[in-house]
C-alpha cells in the first residue's frame, strides 16, 4: 500500500484521538518501518491491519466502523491531492465508471506492481451497482471512500452494501440511486 494511505490514517488518528495515541499504536504493533512513512513509499497492507486492529482495541469501535470513516477521510485528500481524477464529472455515476479505466490506470503508471481492487460496474434500472473485488480486507474502506465521493457531489444518492459471495471484506456488492 502507498505511504500516502498509512501517512493519512495517521492524520486521522492524529486529530481524532491525539499524537499519543498514533505514538503508542506505533510502539504496540511494531510495525516494521517503525510508522516511519513516505507518501510515495509502499508498505505490506498487514501494517495498516495492525494498526487499524490496535486503534479499534484503543478504541472500542469497530475496524469496519473505522475503516468506513477513514475512507471518508482520505477521499477527500485524494481529491485534493489528485484533481484530475474528480474534474470534469457532473456527479458520482460517471466518476465511480471511470475507476478502472482511469484511476487505476494513474496508479499503475506510478507503481506498475500496485494491486488495485476491481471495480464491476453496471446500471440495473435506476440503480447503479458497483462489484468490488480486492486481494485485500478493505471493503469497508471502500463503502468509506464511496460515501466520500458521494459528499463531494452533494450527497444526492444513497448507497448500499451488500455480500458478494466472497469473503465480506475482499468483496461486497454496492448499489447507489439517485435521492
Amino acid at each position: 500500500m502507498k505511504g500516502i494511505v498509512f501517512r493519512e490514517f495517521g492524520e486521522l488518528v492524529t486529530t481524532r484521538y491525539g499524537a499519543a495515541t498514533w505514538d503508542v499504536l506505533i510502539t504496540e504493533t511494531k510495525v516494521p518501518s517503525g510508522g516511519a512513512y513516505t507518501t510515495v513509499g509502499t508498505y505490506p497492507h498487514e501494517e495498516a491491519i495492525a494498526l487499524l486492529m490496535a486503534l479499534s482495541r484503543k478504541t472500542g469501535v469497530s475496524p469496519d466502523e473505522l475503516l468506513r470513516t477513514f475512507g471518508q477521510h482520505l477521499f477527500g485528500v485524494l481529491a485534493q491531492r489528485f484533481p484530475f481524477a474528480v474534474a470534469g464529472h457532473a456527479d458520482v455515476f460517471p466518476f465511480l465508471e471511470s475507476l478502472d479505466g482511469v484511476v487505476h490506470v494513474e496508479v499503475r503508471k506510478l507503481n506498475p506492481k500496485a494491486e488495485v481492487p476491481t471495480f464491476d460496474t453496471r446500471w440495473e434500472g435506476d440503480t447503479f451497482v458497483m462489484e468490488y473485488r480486492s486481494q485485500r480486507p478493505f471493503a469497508s474502506l471502500a463503502e468509506g471512500l464511496l460515501r466520500g465521493a458521494i459528499a463531494h457531489w452533494g450527497g444526492r444518492c444513497s448507497l448500499v452494501r451488500r455480500p458478494l459471495g466472497g469473503e465480506l471484506a475482499r468483496e461486497a456488492i454496492f448499489e447507489l440511486r439517485r435521492a
